[in-house]
């Protein structure tokens, strides 16, 4: 659109203008993209993720991921520290879990060619043999879930993306 505008002041205003408001605003959009491609990156160790289950948990640190060498994305598990957690909960501050990562800022392509992105990482913790610890998990979860053989965190989601 500001490329027509841009086009549209050339042949009423002469051709510098032009190119001066048109260098400025792909400057604008090359920054913009290389911010947003700059932040969105591989779970990968020291990254501090929400926990969206009634476990106990808030925040957890991610030590390791179980797959990759690059680091987690969406359905993958990781081994974490407990951060930040409620005095009542399951979970203490301090121990070490397992998560399932159920929402990462990094994009992901589906098979039918659409991308899925979140604002923001958070993880479902788990016991050992991938069972939830907590009963209720909150916010969206993609159904990419269902490949990574994690059926029974959909059952408890409200809400499936």
């Amino acid at each position: 659109m500001a490329f027509f505008r841009n086009l549209g002041r050339s042949l009423m205003g002469g051709l510098g203008n032009n190119l001066s408001g048109l260098s400025s605003t792909s400057y604008e959009m090359t920054c913009s993209n290389f911010l947003s491609q700059q932040l969105r990156t591989f779970i990968q160790m020291r990254t501090v993720l929400k926990v969206v289950d009634n476990s106990g948990a808030k925040k957890v640190m991610c030590i390791q991921a179980l797959k990759g060498k690059k680091g987690a994305r969406l359905g993958d598990t990781i081994v974490a520290s407990v951060k930040e957690a409620m005095p009542n909960g399951k979970v203490k501050k301090g121990k070490v879990v397992y998560g399932v990562v159920v929402r990462a800022a990094m994009q992901r392509g589906r098979c039918d060619g659409s991308e899925v992105k979140f604002d923001d990482n958070a993880v479902v913790l788990v016991d050992k043999q991938g069972q939830p610890i907590g009963t209720r998990v909150f916010g969206p979860v993609p159904h990419e879930l269902r490949k990574k053989k994690h059926v029974k965190i959909l059952t408890l989601a409200e809400h499936i993306a």
